[in-house]
């Protein structure tokens, strides 16, 4: 009988000769390249989501006041692909210090380098009576200056208010309700997670009762600073440069924090030249002259021009096309229809259905693309950008093109009918038939380059309206059915009134989720006219 045993001697020499051979076999066959990237990253007390970003292989963690920066827990986190380690999690999930970046090292075959950066925002006041403009902070210094009126007795101050630290921090003295003498510079102890910083408040005697700050202007809109006694009856005036004429703003326009404010002035006219000056009461600081900026429309707003390029459909003019001008050159909208042409049809295409009867809209339909279960949902989009590429099924796409205004506004025309969520990603499986959302949004940025997006989850990098890059943001949304055309306007939300945007990006989809290739089939969006407001 032939047996198992038998059989097992036979192929003993067949086995050791293998093992010979393997032994003297140099394996040259080399790992791949595939970067390991965190899809989630969390700590305790954390204010806001975290920002990661693939590209540049950083993670930015928001704390609120009441986590300890030089000792920050990680409560959870994600890598992907699987197989993807970080060696030294343990460490940071049981405290690490963030006071400053940390470089974090992750390994899938070969190790790649994050940057971990810390960013906790510290609410700090002080404030007196006489006080003149608002108290100034210097963190890293540990000092706190300001300005008080001349005619005050500066060696019996009254402080009104006063915080320097977290929710946690003791001050020793606590000068909050107290009268302090401020003839030299006063320190105050902060004690917090058993750490103490001192801290020195400086006190300037100044004889003007009123300044004039600064002026930023926009094109019908200017925003002015001054400083004047808290109290008093303070404010903004301001002139035409050929008019000797002075308007006072309206106090509904002017906004006061102690003896610093601020006014909005509103209704101005592009590019004309225009005097500002604070006031209180009968004194009055510098003038400071100013000119406000153009205006600009936005091409093709009307969204009349299109072009089938074999089955994509593009929203521009055949003769604008020119996929090797320079980026400034380019057309300035388009679609995400050459991914969804890869598998499907275009499913951002031109409608005779407009709001005035006329020309041409955009119809934003998110539809499955795809032969059975092979394939994603392409949500319908329309953005102000160029579509780079396609990687195997994801997208690589450029938001944004130049611009250096500051509109109010982006204003247009839509309409909208979701259906439930037919499709989801694996981060987005409870959103399973519920209703899609539609989504329009606009932003301004003042990064050297383009947005670039990336859809892959392997390197997702999508925008992120809370970036240290976004100068102003907003957006609209809707699930309900909206039938017929609506108007809509979306207004900017600045972070500063002062910083020049470089790119504007506007961007409309039939599904909120459709980065993630999450929303229903069937699902139409349609967008009309696009323009910009200036003005308020």
């Amino acid at each position: 009988m032939y047996t198992f045993k038998h059989k097992l001697h036979a192929l003993i020499p067949a086995l050791l000769l293998i093992l010979l051979v393997s032994g003297c076999i140099k394996n040259d066959i080399p790992y791949p390249h595939i970067q390991p990237n965190f899809t989630s990253f969390q700590v305790v007390n954390q204010q806001r989501a975290t920002v990661i970003d693939s590209i540049e292989r950083t993670l930015t963690v928001y704390l609120n006041e009441e986590a300890d920066i030089y000792n920050v827990q990680v409560d959870a986190f994600n890598l992907n692909p699987p197989g993807a380690v970080w060696p030294d999690s343990l460490r940071f999930i049981n405290g690490a210090d963030l006071s400053s970046p940390v470089d974090l090292t992750v390994s899938l075959y070969q190790e790649y380098t994050w940057r971990l950066t810390a960013v906790q925002t510290i609410e700090r006041y002080f404030t007196f009576k006489n006080q003149i403009g608002a108290s100034e902070f210097d963190a890293e210094a540990h000092t706190v200056t300001a300005m008080i009126d001349a005619r005050a007795d500066i060696s019996a101050v009254q402080v009104n208010t006063i915080k320097l630290g977290g929710t946690s921090a003791v001050m020793t003295p606590d000068l909050n309700g107290e009268v302090a003498d401020f003839t030299s510079p006063v320190e105050v102890t902060v004690t917090e997670f058993g750490r103490e910083t001192v801290w020195t408040i400086s006190l300037s005697r100044v004889e003007a009762s009123v300044y004039t700050e600064s002026v930023d202007a926009w094109t019908c809109v200017a925003w002015v600073k001054g400083s004047a006694r808290e109290g008093q009856d303070n404010g903004v005036e301001y002139r035409r440069a050929d008019s000797d004429s002075w308007e006072r703003v309206p106090s509904s326009w002017i906004e006061h924090d102690g003896g610093s404010f601020i006014a909005r002035l509103v209704h101005l006219t592009p590019l004309t030249q225009y005097v500002a000056r604070a006031c209180s009461g009968d004194d009055y600081g510098d003038e400071i002259a100013f000119t406000t900026e153009g205006t600009w429309t936005i091409p093709n707003g009307s969204l009349d021009d299109w072009w089938l390029n074999g089955k994509v459909w593009c929203p521009w003019a055949e003769s604008g096309n020119n996929e090797n001008a320079p980026f400034s050159e380019r057309p300035w909208w388009d679609t995400g229809n050459k991914g969804a042409t890869t598998l499907g049809q275009s499913n951002t295409t031109p409608i005779d259905d407009t709001p005035t009867g006329t020309g041409r809209a955009a119809r934003l339909e998110s539809k499955f693309v795809g032969i059975g279960s092979f394939g994603k949902l392409a949500a319908g989009n329309l953005f102000a950008g160029i579509y780079v590429k396609t990687e195997g099924t994801n997208g690589i796409l450029s938001f944004g093109r130049d611009f250096s205004l500051h509109p109010t506004k982006v204003k247009g025309f839509m309409k909208y009918k979701g259906v439930p969520i037919s499709h989801t990603s694996k981060d987005f499986t409870d959103l399973k038939n519920r209703p899609d959302t539609a989504i329009i949004w606009a932003a301004l940025i003042d990064s050297p380059q383009a947005y670039e997006i990336r859809t892959n989850p392997n390197n997702r990098h999508l925008f992120n309206p809370d970036g240290d890059e976004v100068v102003a943001y907003g957006q609209l949304q809707w699930s309900d059915e909206v039938s017929d055309y609506r108007e809509f306007e979306i207004e900017f939300k600045y972070k500063s009134h002062s910083r020049k945007p470089r790119y504007l990006l506007i961007v409309a989809s039939a599904s909120k989720y459709g980065d993630y290739f999450t929303g229903g089939s069937g699902s139409v969006l349609c967008v009309d006219d696009f323009s910009l407001d200036f003005d308020y």
